[in-house]
């Protein structure tokens, strides 16, 4: 079976590493895995890592000092990953780790990049408030009319997404902000991707990310990607049911 790394970019998440690791431990039993902590905290997340570590050798910690951002932080979990398959999730658990385990299961089935989406049938993002909600609808609709490549696309600015490692290679990766899988599909190479159906859950634990400053680098590197990326056409996008989602339980 094909290696798993997670690209796990975390700033002050102390209360949340332990039951993400557990939690992703306890969806992938029977799936060799890696977990990659890219972190950039000022509080005591990297030594809470440090302790996970000491009992989980296949959980690695990437503490940078001087350097921040989401983006920067996941391309250098990308360099660091060694599995054939590379997913990147967010570590205040709002994305579900059980998730992980089927969209391994859809690029064993020969998809080059799976996407969870909040928008098919099955799926939800009851874990935004309003506002949040405006401001992701916002952040989509700008991202489909600016980019060809997301317009196949219903939930094109997660940050919960798994490629095929290959998909990397001679891509131009400059994101900024926090939208790093628009600047994936946008600059790299895949011939397919699968969606599949995921509940967005309240956080527990830790406060959100989301500010102005976070909307304005979106929109500026929106207007970049224009710049720089080919006009891309978009590739066949499939979904699987809930249904289908089950038989891979049973794997």
């Amino acid at each position: 079976m094909s290696k798993l790394s997670i690209v796990v970019p975390s700033f002050n998440e102390s209360e949340n590493v332990k039951p993400l690791v557990d939690q992703l431990d306890e969806a992938l039993v029977g799936i060799d895995h890696e977990i990659i902590f890219v972190d950039d905290s000022k509080d005591n997340t990297p030594d809470v890592i440090r302790e996970i570590i000491e009992k989980k050798p296949h959980v690695r910690l990437e503490h940078r000092v001087g350097e921040t951002g989401l983006a920067t932080a996941v391309l250098k979990g990308f360099t660091l990953a060694e599995g054939d398959y590379v997913a990147c999730m967010d570590a205040d658990l709002q994305h579900p780790p059980k998730i992980l385990k089927y969209m391994y299961y859809a690029l064993e089935e020969g998809y080059d990049f799976c996407i969870p989406s909040r928008f098919i049938p099955g799926g939800s993002d009851g874990g935004l408030n309003l506002y949040r909600k405006f401001v992701s609808g916002v952040a989509r609709y700008i991202g489909k009319i600016c980019l060809p490549c997301l317009r196949r696309v219903t939930d094109p600015t997660s940050g919960l997404f798994m490629f095929r490692r290959e998909c990397l290679e001679g891509a131009d990766l400059q994101p900024i902000g926090w939208k790093i899988m628009v600047e994936v599909l946008a600059m790299c190479k895949y011939g397919s991707i699968i969606e599949i159906p995921y509940t967005f859950q309240d956080r527990e634990a830790g406060e959100s990310k989301l500010s102005g400053k976070v909307t304005m680098e979106y929109l500026k590197q929106v207007f970049n990607l224009m710049k720089r990326a080919s006009v891309k056409k978009p590739v066949p996008v499939s979904k699987w049911s809930v249904e289908k989602m089950q038989e891979c339980d049973n794997k």
